[in-house]
């Protein structure tokens, strides 16, 4: 087998093809959420701040000084990024939630009021089997 048919072969199973489109859906989601969190969510955050961009926020360590950078921590960006993961977070438990409703529900294991007498002496005969043997 060549390498090439490997690797088609590879790229054939359905788990490898179901892997790629939640990679695409995912990257594509990641940018909806972020413009949601940057475009809607935000602004009228930063209007409660008085007019704030969350994204200029930072606390300058050292100002720019001729050929020199500024060198600031941006918190701001980092408080967007937090808000951006809850967005996200809401929504993959709210889709998981859904998911599960539809869901068929697992059967419960047996109690041992509902283990029938076939399977009680199926089990005396195991436990007598293991004394013999040991």
């Amino acid at each position: 087998m060549t390498i090439f048919q490997e690797f088609k072969k590879f790229i054939m199973r359905g788990n490898v093809v179901d892997l790629a489109i939640a990679v695409t859906i995912g990257a594509t989601f990641a940018k909806i959420i972020s413009s949601l969190v940057a475009d809607i969510i935000t602004p009228p955050i930063g209007l409660l701040l008085r007019g704030v961009n969350l994204k200029s926020l930072k606390w300058v360590i050292q100002a720019a000084d001729g050929t020199t950078p500024e060198i600031a921590i941006g918190y701001g960006n980092f408080i967007q990024a937090s808000i951006e993961f809850l967005v996200v977070a809401t929504v993959i438990f709210a889709v998981v939630k859904i998911v599960n409703r539809f869901r068929p529900k697992e059967e419960k294991p047996m109690t041992q009021k509902q283990i029938t007498d076939e399977a009680k002496l199926l089990t005396e005969i195991r436990d007598l089997l293991k004394r013999r043997l040991a």
